[in-house]
């Protein structure tokens, strides 16, 4: 049985596709050990409860400094053994010896097509920039901003008349998508990395 602990700042619209997924059968041998938020107010949280699932807030805010809340974090998330870890939203920084332990376990969903339109904001930014397509994309994490290896991306064509919540909301209709896909990928071992790319095996 797959181990998954996913991490989240917010509502948690991403956990719950991916908890949607394994109810319908669509991702098999896998469990959501935890979720973990930085934000005791997250909908998040009250998603995982109402799965049965652990549900924690452990808050940079909390703790006396960064090096501090890194330590606690790594080893709360080490009491859970996880095979895989989710970044679906979560807006803290990863400790660099998390990423280090973890290697090639952690993914990340991010609101833009890699590499453009790194860190936050970045329907703002394709905005802004006034590009024709955006989208989303899931990476493993590495220790840059947003600039692991590449595991599935999403196209959303750019509208005239798109605002920032417009472009985010249908930006958000394809993560719901690829990061359960990709979520089920790992539990049936079809990903292979080598360098910056990364093989489907089918």
């Amino acid at each position: 049985m797959l181990r998954v602990g996913v991490m989240v700042s917010g509502g948690g619209t991403n956990l719950q596709a991916i908890l949607d997924a394994v109810d319908a059968g669509k991702i098999t041998d896998t469990e959501i050990t935890v979720v973990i938020s930085n934000n005791p107010g997250a909908y998040a949280l009250e998603r995982a409860k109402k799965h049965g699932i652990e549900a924690l807030c452990i808050s940079p805010k909390d703790y006396e400094n960064r090096d501090a809340f890194n330590e606690a974090f790594l080893n709360k998330i080490d009491e859970y053994h996880l095979d895989l870890i989710v970044l679906a939203g979560f807006l803290v920084k990863i400790p660099a010896a998390m990423i280090e332990k973890y290697e090639g376990k952690i993914i990340n969903i991010h609101p833009a097509l890699l590499p453009a339109f790194t860190g936050l904001d970045a329907q703002g930014q394709a905005l802004n920039y006034g590009v024709k397509i955006a989208g989303c994309t899931v990476h493993f994490v590495d220790a840059g901003m947003d600039t692991g290896p590449i595991i599935m991306q999403a196209a959303v064509p750019v509208l005239d008349e798109d605002t920032h919540d417009t472009l985010a909301a249908r930006i958000l209709v394809q993560e719901h998508t690829i990061l359960p896909e990709v979520v089920k990928l790992w539990a049936e071992d079809r990903l292979t990395v080598n360098g910056r790319k990364v093989k489907i095996r089918k």
